[in-house]
């Protein structure tokens, strides 16, 4: 990341493009890291104040493309997607059924969550947000609400604190990851368990 900082400062009339550009091939699910294009803006935005604005715009830009993009994905391509093992492992049809079950009963909220969520999360929510043929303008516009809340929030703390903020953010993100994978975990064990418990009752039957 470190080489990648020093080419955009020393191309600083051509950064807003180049983290642009990187985030929207971050759609198409190569590893470009969302939260490290912030970072990188938010860092030179704070030593060339001029190109706040542009590298502000270009990161929230691009952050949002990026996932429409790979709701796009999901939402035109379909299931085949799941044949395909670069994909396959971010969107398992378990996955699909249990995220399309979130966005039934939590909509929003959903979006706002996920886009905290690190290790590769994001994409896997807006992936199966396609898959799982969620209504584009509701996706659109929820995630546009969630893109502001998170590209804000992380630009404005990198912008101010920098390094300082950094290892607070790692550790806050790991956090919300694994009560994330508990929230999961519970509602796939009560899910199995309704079943299992209506199964019983209909054998009984």
């Amino acid at each position: 990341m470190s080489e990648l900082v020093i080419y955009v400062q020393n191309h600083i009339e051509y950064a807003p493009y180049i983290i642009f550009g990187l985030l929207l091939l971050a759609g198409f699910n190569i590893p470009v890291s969302e939260d490290g294009m912030l970072f990188i803006s938010a860092l030179i935005a704070s030593h060339n104040p001029a190109y706040l604005p542009h590298l502000f715009i270009a990161v929230f830009m691009g952050a949002y493309l990026s996932d429409l993009i790979c709701y796009g994905l999901g939402r035109i391509v379909g299931p085949k997607l799941l044949h395909i093992r670069f994909f396959s492992s971010i969107a398992t049809q378990e996955r699909i059924d249990k995220i399309h079950d979130y966005y039934q009963r939590y909509g929003v909220i959903t979006l706002i969550f996920g886009r905290f969520v690190p290790f590769g999360v994001r994409n896997g929510l807006f992936l199966t947000a396609g898959l799982g043929q969620m209504n584009l303008i509701k996706f659109a516009l929820s995630d546009l609400l969630a893109c502001t809340i998170s590209t804000t929030t992380f630009f404005t703390l990198y912008y101010n604190y920098g390094d300082k903020v950094i290892g607070a953010i790692q550790k806050t993100n790991a956090v919300i990851f694994v009560a994330a994978l508990g929230i999961a975990a519970y509602f796939y064990f009560r899910r199995n368990k309704t079943r299992q418990t209506h199964s019983e009752h209909n054998s009984v039957d």
